[in-house]
């Protein structure tokens, strides 16, 4: 089963953001462990832009969706057996991140 990793910032209360090294170190032995599918972080929120294509007319908005304290700083995309297994992963992502983790199975 595949899960999606969401890591989670907040505007009041982010993450440290010297943990690229462990980061790394976490990744890797993901992928050792035959769970790594995809990783990636992401840009700010300042630079998104919302495109909505169900009128008449495409609407393109700058920025987030929604305005708020905590925002979507990065994915990973893991194989797990079970969800308990993708619980554990997402324990240690997150002291390893230094952020929340939010982990949803795909359909």
């Amino acid at each position: 089963m595949q899960y999606l990793v969401s890591v989670i910032d907040d505007r009041i209360d982010p993450g440290r953001d010297d943990r690229e090294p462990l980061i790394s170190a976490f990744n890797e032995r993901l992928m050792a462990a035959g769970h790594w599918v995809f990783a990636g972080g992401l840009a700010a929120t300042d630079a998104a832009t919302v495109v909505d294509n169900r009128g008449e007319q495409p609407m393109l908005t700058d920025g987030p969706f929604v305005e708020s304290k905590e925002f979507l700083a990065g994915v990973w995309i893991w194989e797990a057996p079970d969800l308990d297994v993708a619980l554990e992963l997402a324990t240690e992502a997150s002291k390893v991140c230094d952020r929340k983790i939010e982990v949803r199975p795909f359909l």
